[in-house]
């Protein structure tokens, strides 16, 4: 595309040399069974197409490290791929010193590289992040080559930690209009120690629609929404469009994350995100309004 879409708009990611679009595709939709590799497929050269370039998978995710590595065969140079790991390999103990290593070359195998731009520790608590032992595997695949930049993925007293960890380059942590804690402390202490910061659940799943039974976190984010908006709730049209600028732009986060099993979804996305950062007011007052209902909000993992 001439305009290359949400690419024009790259910023650095911290101090990793690494730059992206503010506008990044969540892989955990894309490993869903129920979603055909087609349609999968289409999504990844939707975001491709809309000019996002970082994609964040998982093992957790079902097969979306193994669908994103036939999709980008011959184009992985147009992305900046981020997965994660701390267990989940056969025969190995989860959240040790083994399974991070065994973890780095299981991902460079799905996903069909040579090497992974970033490598996340997944959401282990602080104490087991403390201890030290899981940091030496991940230092070790970044000067091996295998890995670009390290870090960790998630929220609460384990990002209060990573993000004053010298060794961590990057952290990934929840941010939307009903999930905002990470932007008074963490985020800005992560940025002044030049580490990359991630936004995920960038639209908080869509809280101004009804979520499945099955999904808490998702539970959870409808009644933040529910209490912040009990009267003068946008459309779900512009809640899409506030939701993702507002992630997007939000200050210090490189990138938003946006999971869909959707290619229109991406398209969407890429467009709000072209309009630009939301005006001074506008970012004040969702501000003030998370301020002022949250109740113990911590970020959702």
């Amino acid at each position: 595309m001439a305009h290359r879409g949400v690419r024009s708009l790259r910023r650095p990611l911290g101090s990793t040399g690494l730059h992206v679009a503010p506008l990044g595709l969540g892989g955990g939709p894309l490993g869903d069974l129920g979603l055909a590799d087609a349609d999968a497929a289409r999504v990844i050269d939707a975001a491709l197409d809309a000019g996002v370039d970082l994609i964040d998978t998982a093992p957790s995710y079902g097969a979306s490290e193994d669908r994103l590595g036939r999709a980008l065969r011959g184009r992985r140079d147009q992305v900046v791929l981020v997965t994660k790991g701390g267990y989940g390999v056969p025969g190995v103990p989860d959240w040790s010193p083994a399974v991070i290593a065994r973890g780095v070359d299981q991902a460079l195998a799905r996903l069909a590289t040579d090497y992974l731009d970033v490598f996340l520790l997944h959401s282990c608590d602080r104490a087991r992040l403390a201890a030290g032992d899981l940091l030496e595997p991940l230092v070790v695949a970044r000067a091996a080559g295998k890995v670009r930049a390290i870090g960790y993925a998630g929220d609460g007293d384990a990002l209060a930690w990573a993000v004053r960890c010298p060794e961590l380059d990057v952290v990934e942590c929840s941010v939307n209009l009903v999930d905002q804690r990470a932007l008074a402390d963490a985020i800005p202490t992560a940025v002044a120690a030049g580490k990359g910061v991630l936004a995920k659940r960038g639209l908080a799943g869509a809280p101004w629609l009804p979520p499945p039974a099955d999904r808490d976190d998702l539970q959870r984010y409808r009644q933040r929404w529910l209490a912040m908006y009990a009267s003068d709730a946008p459309t779900p049209a512009e809640a899409e469009a506030l939701a993702v600028r507002f992630a997007a732009f939000a200050p210090g986060v490189a990138a938003a994350l946006l999971g869909t099993r959707r290619a229109a979804s991406i398209t969407s996305a890429a467009a709000h995100v072209r309009q630009g950062p939301l005006d001074a007011p506008t970012v004040a007052a969702l501000r003030a309004r998370f301020a002022a209902h949250d109740d113990g909000w911590h970020g959702v993992v």
